[in-house]
């Protein structure tokens, strides 16, 4: 049977682990859920750590369950970085083919790479490269589809996205788990491992974006040909909505969240006072959506539309409200490859999108070696996402 493996996902609202076995039955795709792991997430805001202490505390009760409704021994795992440190930078290079019969090779391909790292040097001091996503190859002008090895021509040139996180908050992320004993094999920003489970290949090659309602942030990838072209983070979640609530309705923090969630009994608000509230709220996060789609050339244009995940995904007028805004079709996230396990909700995509890049991730874990050492090779891991 193949080894265990262990997806940790540290969210601001929320500590989720999820261990899982060899994949079974007809989708081998998706690996089997051995156990899980949930707890409280303390000590973070918008997704810094601001009191190690009380994160470790979190993630250990979190391991402890995972280790004990799974039977596995927990040694290593992936982790998934979210949070407003999340960020991506553009940059596009061109270099000449060095082979003298034109054929472009990789080591062509790893120096136009290396050129664009270069050129974003000074832009991402404090920061370090999680992901580098090559957008488009081009060879003597013309776009390529797919990868450029064993074309013919003079000059290769390339456009990519590096998506990055602050240095010291995900140096201190990594020294949490590892402080409980867990190594931390490879790290995957949250966006793309949740998109791992709650988006086709048909919408991911159409074009859509997953956008997940988190506590206290809004985070993003976009698809289109099956690349995600681009990440970004909102220090806005639905926390915002539980506190407008709040100071609205003159009601307890308490209160407000059962209200927002449905479940307040006994008593009676003016229900359209309180639609009023949450959906000025929930229009300001579209609209930061649908400025982000505008800034990469992309409102309006994602045929496969947007979709909702996220604890602030539960709210009955978001699908209608994203619609409007965004003039996109809209649907809610629903988990896939999680049938008759205990995991019934897309809350649970990160963790489980990490097991399922583990399962497929079967090369020396680079992307985290670029981590801690500045300066390593780049992870030219986007290879998977081509057709």
């Amino acid at each position: 049977m193949k080894k265990s493996i262990v997806g940790i996902d540290i969210g601001t609202h929320q500590v989720r682990v999820i261990v899982t076995g060899e994949a079974t039955g007809r989708n081998r795709a998706f690996p089997k859920i051995l156990g899980t792991g949930f707890a409280e997430s303390k000590g973070l805001r918008h997704g810094y750590i601001i009191n190690a202490s009380d994160t470790r505390r979190s993630l250990e009760i979190a391991l402890d369950e995972a280790e004990k409704t799974s039977g596995v021994r927990i040694k290593s795992a992936y982790l998934s970085f979210g949070g407003v440190g999340l960020e991506e930078i553009r940059s596009r290079s061109e270099v000449v083919i060095s082979r003298a019969d034109s054929e472009v090779t990789e080591l062509d391909v790893t120096k136009a790479l290396d050129e664009c790292e270069n050129s974003v040097g000074k832009k991402i001091l404090n920061k370090k490269v999680i992901h580098v996503i090559p957008l488009q190859y081009y060879v003597d002008g013309e776009p390529v589809l797919g990868r450029p090895h064993g074309m013919k021509g003079t000059k290769l040139a390339v456009e990519v996205v590096f998506i990055t996180a602050l240095a010291q908050h995900l140096q201190d992320m990594i020294a949490i788990v590892e402080d409980l004993g867990v190594s931390v094999t490879d790290v995957m920003a949250s966006p793309l491992a949740g998109s791992f489970v709650t988006l086709t290949k048909a919408q991911k090659m159409a074009g859509c974006i997953l956008a997940n309602i988190g506590a206290e942030t809004v985070s993003l990838v976009v698809y289109e040909d099956n690349i995600p072209i681009s990440v970004k983070v909102f220090p806005i979640g639905s926390t915002d909505i539980t506190n407008d609530i709040a100071l609205g309705l003159k009601v307890s923090l308490e209160d407000a969240e059962q209200i927002k969630r449905g479940s307040l009994i006994g008593e009676t608000f003016p229900q359209k006072k309180l639609d009023e509230i949450v959906q000025a709220r929930l229009s300001d996060m579209f609209d930061l959506i649908e400025s982000h789609l505008k800034k990469i050339g992309k409102n309006g244009l994602l045929p496969a539309g947007i979709v909702i995940s996220g604890g602030g995904s539960g709210m009955t007028t978001i699908e209608d409200l994203a619609r409007n805004t965004l003039h996109l079709p809209t649907k809610k996230a629903v988990l896939q490859g999680a049938e008759g396990s205990k995991v019934r909700d897309a809350s649970w995509a990160v963790a489980y999108g990490l097991c399922i890049w583990g399962m497929n991730n079967d090369d020396e874990p680079v992307s985290l070696a670029f981590v801690k050492e500045t300066g390593s090779r780049v992870v030219n891991w986007f290879k998977q996402f081509l057709p």
